[in-house]
């Protein structure tokens, strides 16, 4: 698969609207299950070897409305993943303690170190979403978070982390489509919040904040890819074809074994 369709490139001229939210005419479902397959077992491999050379860093950072997939995204393509040299960072409401901080203060301490792949759900970026939806912070201060995020991850970069931001794209139909499930279905209701519905409310207001965020942080080293995310095959596919891509590009090698190996005789 060509993923380069799906990376932000022309950030200033982005608009969120003009990307598609299903896949094309032509996805095979069945076809798309194989390709999966294949993909996130290659995933592994790349992992131990990755765990094993403990020279890279991956960072991937996953964004989106609720109920667009970021649990599932994790399931489905990293759930073959060692957990070693594995995390996922969920990053929720801040504690009394991390709002004593910067907001960044928390974040940091999560990004990976040699050798380790870390999935941040959510992220920073909720300080330039739902912070600046429900006024939590001073227009003005929330503007020039966008500059503290771009320089906070080029840091990332120049030390030698590389980062994968991931947006979610799915229309407000689906997210109604997907919160009635977790109605209807018993073993979802867990699922379910009624602060849901309340951010449902706000929906134009995220997908605009949405819009600017990447408009304002997709850069050359640190670049957002927009998924189509109605189907969820569709976006497992797309997502495990840019993580193959991108960590094949590592070049990453085997460590040479100790010297004499060839003469050891195990009795």
């Amino acid at each position: 698969m060509d993923t380069s369709s799906f990376r932000i490139t022309q950030a200033k001229e982005f608009v969120l609207a003009d990307i598609q939210t299903d896949a094309p005419d032509n996805f095979d479902k069945h076809e798309s299950k194989k390709i999966v397959k294949e993909l996130t077992k290659q995933i592994r491999t790349l992992q131990e070897l990755m765990w094993a050379e403990q020279k890279q860093r991956l960072l991937v950072v996953l964004q989106a409305i609720d109920t667009a997939g970021k649990d599932g995204t994790i399931r489905a393509v990293f759930g073959r993943a060692n957990p070693q040299g594995f995390k996922v960072q969920s990053f929720k409401r801040p504690t009394e303690i991390e709002l004593a901080h910067d907001y960044l203060w928390r974040v940091h301490p999560h990004v990976p170190a040699n050798g380790e792949i870390v999935i941040f759900n959510r992220s920073h970026y909720e300080d330039v979403l739902v912070v600046k939806i429900h006024d939590y912070a001073p227009a003005e201060l929330v503007e020039k978070r966008y500059a503290h995020i771009r320089n906070f991850e080029q840091m990332l970069v120049d030390e030698g982390t590389t980062i994968i931001k991931i947006f979610l794209h799915i229309t407000k139909d689906e997210q109604k489509r997907r919160l009635e499930d977790r109605l209807n279905q018993p073993e979802k209701n867990w699922k379910f919040e009624m602060s849901d519905l309340k951010e449902r409310g706000y929906w134009n207001q995220y997908q605009d904040a949405f819009e600017t965020m990447i408009q304002r942080t997709s850069t050359k080293d640190t670049p957002w890819y927009v998924i189509p995310a109605n189907n969820k095959k569709y976006r497992n596919e797309v997502i495990s074809s840019i993580i193959v891509e991108t960590m094949e590009s590592f070049n990453m090698e085997w460590p040479k074994p100790a010297e004499g190996l060839e003469d050891i005789v195990i009795e």
